[in-house]
């Protein structure tokens, strides 16, 4: 069968790939703190995080405007000013989070970066990896299954009501006649019929609970504290009432250590833990973030989907846990995507058109106002594309300008390091000129609706927040259980900034509502869930999976 050829795919399998140690020796970490799966990829001993070294050490994020279809290329971004940063002379690393396997066989393809700003060994990272996903998803299930056991006990029974218990099974693929099922078919020896369901692996809870933990005993008590469901006289049973947390935090033994691998230009690079960023925090591990901070100068890390969503978690949520605060804010934009949110159809992405991208970076400049109020200045990143044209890319630098903002070509995708040296001395400026100041948008200690009516009106720009009854049985319940301090992570959809996905480039005049709540009493905080949100996608009418292949020799194709 003929195969298309994916130019990352070749420019990955056609790069010089060092041996792990190599690249390990250039961060200072020695061979015997190395755990090698194969030559290319090793993990890091939690021993190497050095607290002294993360106070000196600079952290970037990248984030982007509202996600398009076409994509904006922030861990193409990210990887390119980890390789700037070096260009220039800085030891720097990018620590991003891990691929799911849903995205990849669906449509929207891995998380390796794009052409020549990619972390390889590409096939490995966007495949099996390390079993990062495997683990979170054999710890998931295996409460799901002590769940029903227990259910099904006559002599140890903690009276579990059936009808409250709010855990999923997980499986790290698009499969959507796995959403709702009905277990426990077959008898009483088969465990009692009930409604059931599955989620993806990067929508567990024990994929946040792993990316919010700072050690073992941490991910421990964490783990203990998974919320999943109600006794039948109303009491709440958390996991450690299963004792549950031991034997979950044993398949995690492994995956909580970070996975080390390398850039096209061998430079390092930490990937580790993967959540999604509509449902969950969108960020990688606090583990990883800390060790790439005690390793080298300067960390490059990206907060998944737009700033709205990732970003707003990191620095409300990540931050919060960790004691972190980014020094700097690099804001990724396209031509394309300006144009998408000046109202061009899909056909016209690629097509120059001033008039749409001036309508269309309302939405970049409501992005850059939402970043100063996290204070922090951003360096917006033009990810460049051929199509786009001179005045289109004058028009954002100015504009940009107007706004007190420095706007910049990325042209990593082509040049790789070469080509983000610009930003990347941008950024160090930024750094060392102390303009920003970070601060997070609210305190945790104020009530849930005040925090959620923060991010709604500040980072949405919504008018009001309304609550279904559903919704406010759940405000009731989070008072009722002690959850109020917890830090709120929005549940939206991606591609506005309202609940409404159709209402792109910068809303006005809307309100949003909270549909429901869910619980993350282990990964430490509350998901208001606006609209109806998808935890297990469905594949595309022509999966990704069709146009990939592997031969005789082992090489593999159709892989983006």
């Amino acid at each position: 069968m003929s195969q298309t050829i994916n130019p990352d795919l070749a420019i990955a399998q056609a790069a010089p790939i060092r041996h792990i140690k190599e690249i390990a020796a250039r961060t200072g970490i020695s061979n015997d703190d190395l755990e090698y799966y194969g030559k290319y990829k090793a993990k890091l001993p939690l021993k190497l995080i050095d607290e002294e070294k993360i106070k000196k050490s600079k952290l970037i994020l990248v984030t982007a405007i509202s996600p398009t279809p076409a994509g904006e290329g922030k861990t193409t971004t990210s990887v390119g000013l980890s390789d700037g940063l070096n260009k220039i002379g800085k030891k720097a690393m990018a620590v991003l989070r891990e691929p799911s396997l849903g995205p990849v066989f669906g449509i929207k393809g891995g998380a390796a970066g794009g052409g020549y700003a990619q972390v390889i060994p590409m096939e490995d990272i966007n495949l099996h990896f390390t079993g990062d996903f495997n683990a979170v998803e054999k710890a998931n299930n295996l409460l799901a299954a002590l769940i029903d056991n227990n259910i099904q006990s006559k002599t140890r029974s903690l009276h579990i009501d059936p009808r409250t218990i709010m855990w999923k099974r997980v499986m790290d693929m698009n499969d959507r006649s796995l959403r709702h099922i009905v277990i426990g078919l077959g008898g009483t020896a088969d465990g009692m019929p009930r409604s059931d369901g599955f989620n993806i692996t990067p929508a567990s809870e024990v994929m946040a609970i792993l990316c919010m933990s700072k050690n073992i005993d941490d991910l421990k008590e964490r783990l203990g504290n998974i919320l999943v469901g109600f006794c039948k006289d109303g009491k709440p049973v958390f996991a450690r009432e299963l004792n549950a947390q031991g034997a979950m935090a044993l398949l995690l033994k492994d995956a909580i250590k970070p996975n080390l691998v390398q850039t096209l230009e061998g430079n390092p690079a930490i990937l580790h833990g993967g959540p999604f960023a509509n449902i969950a925090q969108g960020t990688n591990t606090i583990i990883a973030t800390r060790m790439g901070l005690s390793l080298v100068d300067y960390v490059v890390t990206e907060a998944g989907f737009g700033a709205d969503l990732g970003a707003e978690k990191f620095m409300d949520i990540k931050c919060g846990y960790a004691g972190l605060k980014p020094d700097a804010l690099v804001l990724v934009a396209t031509i394309r995507a300006l144009r998408h949110h000046g109202g061009a159809k899909k056909a016209e992405y690629n097509s120059p058109s001033l008039d749409k991208v001036k309508k269309g970076f309302e939405n970049l400049e409501k992005h850059i106002e939402n970043c100063k109020k996290f204070g922090l200045t951003p360096v917006v990143a033009i990810n460049h594309f051929k199509t786009d044209s001179t005045e289109e890319i004058e028009f954002v630098k100015d504009e940009c300008a107007r706004h007190g903002v420095m706007a910049l070509i990325s042209d990593c995708w082509a040049k790789g390091g070469e080509g983000m040296t610009e930003i990347a001395q941008a950024v160090v400026d930024v750094i060392d000129s102390g303009v920003n100041g970070f601060k997070p948008l609210y305190d945790w200690n104020l009530p849930v609706e005040e925090k959620i009516m923060t991010i709604a009106k500040e980072i949405y720009g919504a008018d009001d927040v309304e609550y279904s009854p559903k919704a406010r049985e759940g405000l009731k319940m989070i008072k009722e259980l002690g959850f109020d301090g917890l830090p709120v992570c929005m549940a939206k959809t991606q591609k506005s900034f309202s609940d409404k996905e159709n209402k792109i480039g910068r809303p006005r005049n809307f309100i949003v509502t909270v549909r429901e709540f869910e619980f993350a009493a282990g990964a430490g905080f509350v998901i208001p869930i606006l609209g109806d949100m998808m935890r297990m996608p469905g594949l595309p009418a022509t999966p990704a999976a069709e146009g990939m292949d592997i031969d005789n020799s082992g090489k593999i194709s159709g892989l983006s």
